[in-house]
């Protein structure tokens, strides 16, 4: 290690912590803003889901590691929240699921640190007819992959429900994203 030891911020998700550092994303507006100050790690996979992330949590956040994050963003549910695929091959878990998979995440992630701080951002909105837009341009290979904003909102309310449960820190994404005028096009589908 080279100079002191500076707080590490680690954001652990699927694509939306993906594309937080594309040109003005705000993991690559957190990397500035705290430039020098902290380090920001990304741990963003795309298309994951809760499941996926509970495989691999111990890995990514083992508890004996001599360095602990001073905050951790969550975020998985966008892929959860998709309807079932035909094949049982799609990104889909079940609601009942993703809760038990989010708190698992969460019981691990509290017992790093009394020091490490944790927020979760809930499973934002959906351009519906963007999606299925998409999807029919794919429409021969795969068959319709189901998204829909209530979906999404059942998600968002459960990993919210979570939090408060737990005594987390969360962001509403499901309802602040639907604040803005324009979001059906100025924001992610």
């Amino acid at each position: 290690m080279v100079g002191p030891q500076r707080p590490l911020f680690v954001l652990f998700g699927s694509s939306i912590v993906q594309f937080s550092y594309s040109e003005d994303g705000w993991g690559a507006m957190l990397a500035d803003i705290y430039a020098r100050k902290a380090d920001i790690l990304l741990r963003g996979y795309s298309g994951w889901t809760s499941r996926r992330a509970l495989q691999v949590v111990d890995q990514v956040f083992p508890k004996d590691a001599a360095i602990q994050p001073s905050l951790v963003i969550v975020y998985f549910g966008g892929n959860d929240s998709m309807g079932p695929h035909s094949s049982g091959l799609g990104p889909h878990v079940p609601l009942p699921e993703y809760t038990e998979n989010m708190r698992r995440i969460a019981i691990h992630l509290k017992s790093l640190s009394e020091n490490t701080r944790i927020i979760f951002l809930s499973c934002p909105p959906v351009n519906e007819k963007i999606i299925s837009e998409r999807a029919s341009s794919y429409s021969g290979i795969f068959s319709h992959l189901d998204r829909t904003n209530e979906a999404c909102r059942r998600y968002s309310e459960a990993c919210l429900e979570i939090c408060r449960e737990m005594d987390l820190k969360a962001i509403d994404l499901w309802t602040a994203i639907q604040k803005k005028d324009d979001w059906l096009t100025a924001c992610f589908t």
